[in-house]
C-alpha cells in the first residue's frame, strides 16, 4: 500500500508538472514581440509546390488562389506532383498552365515520399529559386500569403510555419472538432512558442522553407508525418523554425468519422514513428544546444506517454480504492479531476481561443459541446496504434468545391 500511494504521488507530480508547463507556455501568447528587422529588402522567387493524388476535384480552386496573390507572378511558379494519379488532375493542372511533373511509384505513396522525389529533381537541375512553399491539393490561399512568406525570409527565417485555417469548420461536428483544435494550436502552441523564441512545428501544409536548406541538407523523410519529421530534424540540429500567422491557407477537414478515424490513425502513428526514431537525436539536441526549444521539442514527443502515464494513475488510485486506502469519494474526485483536465480544460481554452481571435461562437456551438467526444475517440486511437501500427498510407477523400472569395476576410 505504501508503495503505492509513494508512485501515485509520482505519477502526480509527472501529469501536473507536465500540463503546468504547458499552461504556462500558453500564456505567451499573449506577448506581442517586436517585429524582427528585415537582413535584406529583396522580393524572393520561389516555388508553390502542389502533391496531388487523385485530387481533380479541389486542384483547380487551389492553383487559381495562387494565381491570385498580391505577388509578382514572374517571381513565383507553381508545380504539380501528380503522385500516382488516375484522374483528371493532370489534365486540370495543365489547363491552369501551371507546371506538372508525374510520378508513379506504387511502393512510395506518401507526400513525404513525392517532396524527396521533386526536390531532388530541383536540386539536380540547379533551379533558381530562394524558396518553396508547400500545399495540399484541398487548400486555397488568402492572397497576401507569399508576401508574409516573402517578409518572413528577408528577416533571416529558414523554415516558416503558416496560420492554417479552416474552409469548412460547420460542415459537421468532426469538421468542427478538427477547427477548435487547429485554433487552439495556432494560438496557444504556435503562436506562444514563437513568442518566446522556442521553436513551433510544421503543421502539414502552408509552410514555407529556404531552399539553400535542402540544397545543403536534403528533403529526408521516411514517416508518415513528414512534416512533424522535418520540424524535428530541424530542433534536433538546433534550428528555430518560425511562425507566421498573417499567412493564412484554409483546409478541408474530414466530413465524416470513419474518415477523420483513418486520418488521426496516420497522425498517430507517424508520431510514435517520430518518437521511436527521433527521441535519440532530440536528446543528444538537448545535450549539445542545451536550450529549452530543444528540451520543448522533446516534450513535444511525450504526449502520447503522457497519456499512458495519467491513464496507468487512474489504475494506481483504483488499486489503493480496492486495497481500502483511498475512499470511493476520494476516488471518485481523483478521477474526475483528470477526466476535467483532458476534456473539460481543452474546451474551456478552444472557446477562449475562438474570443481572443473574434470568430464567431453561435455557429460552433454544436462542435464545442461534441469536442470532448473529438478528443475521445483521439485517445481510443490513440491506445489502438500502440498495440497495433498500420503504416499503410490510405487517401483521405477531399470534395468541399470551395472558392478562396468565398472565405477571405478582405
Amino acid at each position: 500500500m505504501v508503495y503505492l500511494c509513494v508512485l501515485k504521488q509520482v505519477l502526480l507530480i509527472i501529469v501536473m508538472v507536465f500540463w503546468l508547463y504547458q499552461v504556462i507556455i500558453s500564456l505567451f501568447s499573449f506577448v506581442k514581440p517586436k517585429d524582427k528587422k528585415l537582413l535584406v529588402n529583396k522580393q524572393h522567387r520561389f516555388m508553390a509546390v502542389l502533391p496531388a493524388h487523385n485530387e481533380e476535384t479541389v486542384i483547380r480552386n487551389l492553383i487559381r488562389s495562387l494565381k491570385r496573390q498580391d505577388y509578382p507572378g514572374t517571381l513565383l511558379d507553381i508545380y504539380v506532383i501528380a503522385d500516382n494519379c488516375t484522374d483528371d488532375t493532370v489534365a486540370i493542372a495543365k489547363e491552369e498552365g501551371v507546371f506538372v511533373y508525374q510520378r508513379f511509384d506504387e511502393t512510395k505513396k506518401t507526400k513525404g515520399y513525392a517532396l524527396n522525389w521533386f526536390l531532388t529533381r530541383k536540386v539536380d537541375e540547379d533551379a533558381d529559386y530562394d524558396a518553396f512553399c508547400v500545399f495540399d491539393a484541398d487548400n486555397i490561399v488568402n492572397s497576401d500569403f507569399f508576401s508574409v512568406m516573402n517578409k518572413k525570409l528577408c528577416q533571416g527565417e529558414v523554415v516558416v510555419q503558416g496560420y492554417r485555417d479552416i474552409k469548412n469548420p460547420t460542415d459537421t461536428w468532426i469538421t468542427a472538432g478538427y477547427a477548435i483544435f487547429y485554433w487552439t494550436m495556432n494560438r496557444f502552441y504556435h503562436l506562444a512558442r514563437y513568442n518566446l523564441g522556442l521553436s513551433p512545428l510544421l503543421n502539414g501544409t502552408g509552410f514555407m522553407v529556404k531552399f539553400d536548406l535542402i540544397k545543403k541538407e536534403g528533403w529526408n523523410t521516411f514517416t508518415i508525418t513528414e512534416d512533424i519529421e522535418f520540424s524535428l530534424q530541424n530542433i534536433a540540429n538546433g534550428r528555430k523554425l518560425g511562425w507566421a500567422s498573417e499567412a493564412v491557407v484554409y483546409d478541408e477537414q474530414p466530413l465524416t468519422f470513419a474518415e477523420s478515424w483513418k486520418q488521426r490513425t496516420r497522425w498517430t502513428v507517424g508520431h510514435l514513428q517520430c518518437l521511436k526514431h527521433y527521441t535519440k537525436d532530440l536528446l543528444k539536441g538537448i545535450k549539445e544546444y542545451k536550450t529549452l526549444m530543444n528540451v520543448d521539442g522533446m516534450l513535444y514527443l511525450t504526449g502520447i506517454p503522457m497519456m499512458v502515464v495519467t491513464t496507468f494513475l487512474v489504475l494506481v488510485n483504483l488499486a489503493i480504492y480496492l486495497m481500502d486506502g483511498m475512499t470511493a469519494m476520494g476516488l471518485l474526485l481523483n478521477c474526475a479531476s483528470y477526466l476535467l483536465l483532458t476534456f473539460a480544460l481543452p474546451v474551456i481554452v478552444g472557446g477562449l481561443s475562438m474570443i481572443i481571435d473574434k470568430r464567431p461562437l453561435r455557429p460552433m456551438i454544436k462542435g464545442l459541446l461534441c469536442f470532448p467526444f473529438f478528443l475521445g475517440s483521439w485517445i481510443l486511437i490513440n491506445f489502438r496504434c500502440l498495440i497495433k501500427q498500420d503504416v499503410k498510407w490510405e487517401k483521405i477523400s477531399h470534395v468541399r468545391d470551395i472558392k478562396i472569395e468565398e472565405v477571405q476576410v478582405k
